[in-house]
């Protein structure tokens, strides 16, 4: 556990039992869709059994933010990179280091399946990833299909 002030968390990775406590977070994550419940309880099944999905919670007694990522092999870094899709943290718990200990327990994570580079987009936190070390890389593009 990791003590910050008088409160204390846990990262550890997505149970079954997690699928209710995630809801309300990704509903807060999600900007450019409308949340259907049924394709995040879909999704959440199939990324439970994925070797290459890591899902992240950080659990206070409840869920305050979660980290999805993946791996997946590539040319450009001479083998696997790590992705990370989402992350989210509770707004009450923000500055109290519960994205950075995602964050790092991802990039163990990445790292113990021979990834030499984690990279990411965002639109809204790039100061956020600049504190951790991450440096912009590439712009961002994307077509939504019908």
């Amino acid at each position: 556990m990791t003590k910050y002030g008088l409160e204390e968390f846990t990262i550890r990775p997505v149970t079954r039992d997690d699928v209710d406590a995630l809801l309300p977070l990704v509903r807060t994550f999600v900007t450019s869709f409308p949340l259907d419940e049924a394709a995040f309880v879909s999704s959440f099944a199939r990324l439970l059994n994925d070797e290459q999905a890591c899902l992240l919670v950080a659990d206070a007694g409840l869920v305050v933010g979660y980290l999805l990522g993946f791996t997946h092999d590539t040319f450009f870094a001479n083998g696997p990179a790590g992705w990370v899709e989402e992350l989210m943290v509770e707004e009450a718990w923000r500055r109290r280091r519960v994205g950075e200990r995602l964050m790092r327990a991802f990039e163990r994570w990445a790292a113990e399946r021979g990834c030499r580079l984690v990279a990411l987009a965002t639109r809204r936190a790039a100061p956020f990833y600049r504190a951790l070390g991450y440096d912009e890389s590439a712009t961002y593009f994307r077509r939504l299909l019908p």
